[in-house]
């Protein structure tokens, strides 16, 4: 069964202002990469629409949609805090990232891919209820983790989280519900101050948070430590019917925002082992959505790298990157 790749043009009119990181280069540069690869002809390409806002309204206050229309229509430059940047395409912009992963969920659960990859922006994970922060908007991952459960019937879904930032936004979504596993690998102390591993959940969602938080300097080695002992026992007993993943390629060694070492071979590990999981659990159902990611001469690569790997349903593993031997 193929994999799916999502992307429209539209992603690329966001515009957060003059200088800023999270800029249409990231998608421009990273998609002229993919079609250079033998195999892109072979993916399954899906085209976004807008989410509904009953969908959005799943993961953010109604309050919130309005103010942030208004913002942008209004030519406002920045929504909440000056990092969010925004124009005058960027709540549109927003809308159909929010609804790429949704047409993702579409086509998966109709059988006519078994897993895909979302090329979208804004990114989401640190979007709020009631606010934006961290170059996000809207909240992509949390907002499709409730459709497969609204829309699809799923019960039990797992949120995994590699963005070198955490995920506060998804984190505090889902703090207090037992059905989405949270887990998270993140530089520690470091932007945006949550992700802490004492920081398990709330109530009835206890235990249903994991926080992996690694200091800087950190590597494969320590990433896989943490992916060994922690992150695949704790899927093991959860058991999810689905796979998301937050992918952000900013713990990559050459990311100028942050100080964790990633090669870019072990975002092909890590989606390696998150196929695996899914196949045992979720008949192979996993779906991934672009998060951070700025060094724009990597990021191509580490993404072909991800999607390439979405692919090989059959084929022998990757080679265990030199860092671990």
């Amino acid at each position: 069964m193929a994999t799916g790749f999502l992307y429209d043009d539209q992603f690329l009119k966001h515009d957060a202002g003059r200088g800023h990181p999270e800029s249409p280069q990231r998608l421009a540069r990273t998609l002229a990469h993919l079609k250079e690869q033998a195999w892109f002809g072979t993916l399954s390409q899906v085209r976004p629409a807008p989410a509904e806002e009953k969908w959005i309204l799943t993961t953010h206050a109604a309050p919130y949609l309005k103010r942030s229309k208004e913002a942008c229509e209004e030519g406002a430059p920045w929504l909440d805090t000056p990092d969010v940047g925004i124009s005058s395409e960027s709540y549109a912009t927003a809308l159909l990232a929010a609804g790429g992963g949704l047409m993702l969920a579409d086509r998966m659960m109709a059988g006519e891919i078994q897993n895909g990859f979302a090329l979208l922006r804004p990114p989401g994970h640190h979007a709020e209820l009631s606010h934006a922060m961290g170059f996000c908007l809207f909240n992509n991952v949390a907002i499709l983790a409730r459709y497969l459960q609204q829309k699809h019937g799923l019960d039990k879904i797992l949120i995994l989280d590699w963005d070198v930032h955490h995920g506060n936004g998804t984190q505090h979504t889902f703090e207090e519900d037992p059905s989405v596993l949270y887990a998270s690998l993140h530089q520690y102390p470091f932007y945006p101050g949550t992700g802490s591993a004492w920081e398990t959940g709330e109530g009835r969602g206890r235990g249903a948070t994991l926080n992996c938080p690694m200091p800087a300097g950190a590597s494969d080695r320590e990433y896989e430590t943490a992916f060994c002992e922690q992150i695949l026992p704790k899927i093991e007993g959860f058991k999810p019917e689905a796979v998301l993943v937050s992918a952000g390629f900013d713990a990559h060694e050459s990311d100028p925002l942050a100080s964790i070492n990633l090669s870019t071979e072990f975002f092909g590990w890590m989606t390696e082992r998150m196929m695996e999981a899914a196949d045992k659990h979720a008949d192979g159902r996993l779906l991934s959505l672009l998060e951070g990611g700025y060094n724009l001469d990597y990021l191509p690569r580490c993404v072909a790298l991800h999607v390439e790997t979405l692919m090989k349903k059959d084929k022998p593993p990757l080679a265990r990157p030199a860092s671990f031997r």
